[in-house]
């Protein structure tokens, strides 16, 4: 009997930590509530790759800022052959140094966020998923998630230069890129057309959900930048660990959003029932 009632209850509890998938185009407050719902189910796992990401970008921020500290100052009245000199013996290292570490820091932002796309994915098929499995998927999908995210960026960087209104369209059009290549297992060329295909006629749904995640990120890492502050050193440490609790919920919602566009697909897809009878 006491078997019984254990596993009825081993049961129940299953029940109420899986998510379900959406069978329906989902309002921004429930996507959001979804989110936290299972990143709060989920905390470890989401925040693991997230906290190793910033760690690693801030260490290697605050090895640059060392660097840039010890650097001689030029006086006023320096000649032009020291400033030359000095040019090439450390703006040209610390501008090549910035390159292969803002590389380096973009690749494992990449990796974590798309295991977090992975497994977010996982859990709401499933009601469970491996973060172990996510990550060595999100490695073997490596070469076209850069692949989109160049492209992206060249494009939503060359429209915000003309003008600032078609860098957002552009933004807006390619926000599933990510969610799309993993879940679908689609290659580059395809994700960007058919995260085109999935936000149609949502563009001003889509803009206010990045503005909501993406500007309540920015507000807690400006939070912990202010409180590592006095940590003199180790500041950026403290910043990278209080943003890594954050940033989970970019992939969270990005995923979430991705079932909710495709549940109104495939709502429109459904044919219409047949007249009824005279």
């Amino acid at each position: 009997m006491k078997r019984q009632k254990r596993y009825w209850k081993r049961a129940k509890e299953r029940r109420e930590m899986k998510t379900e998938k959406p069978l329906r185009e989902l309002s921004i407050e429930e996507i959001l509530r979804l989110t936290f719902e299972l990143y709060s189910k989920k905390f470890s796992s989401f925040l693991i790759p997230m906290l190793v990401a910033s760690l690693v970008s801030g260490s290697f921020s605050a090895l640059i800022g060392r660097y840039v500290e010890n650097m001689p100052q030029l006086g006023y009245e320096t000649n032009p052959e020291a400033v030359w000199s000095y040019f090439w013996n450390y703006m040209v290292p610390l501008l090549a140094i910035a390159f292969i570490i803002g590389i380096i820091s973009w690749l494992i932002s990449t990796i974590a966020e798309g295991t977090c796309v992975k497994f977010a994915a996982e859990n709401i098929e499933k009601g469970e998923g491996s973060l172990g499995e996510a990550f060595n998927f999100i490695i073997y999908k490596l070469p076209s998630l850069i692949a989109a995210a160049i492209i992206t960026v060249i494009l939503i960087a060359l429209g915000f230069i003309a003008l600032i209104i078609p860098g957002i369209i552009l933004a807006i059009m390619f926000s599933l890129v990510i969610p799309t290549i993993i879940i679908e297992n689609v290659g580059t060329l395809d994700s960007l057309s058919r995260s085109r295909r999935l936000v149609s006629n949502r563009w001003l749904k889509t803009l206010a959900l990045l503005l909501i995640v993406y500007l309540l990120t920015l507000f807690v890492s400006y939070i912990g930048t202010l409180i590592g502050q006095p940590f003199g050193e180790f500041k950026w440490l403290i910043s990278g660990i209080i943003s890594a609790f954050v940033q989970p919920i970019i992939p969270i919602a990005l995923t979430f959003y991705y079932y909710s566009m495709l549940a109104k697909e495939q709502q429109r897809m459904i044919p219409p029932p047949p007249p009824p009878p005279f």
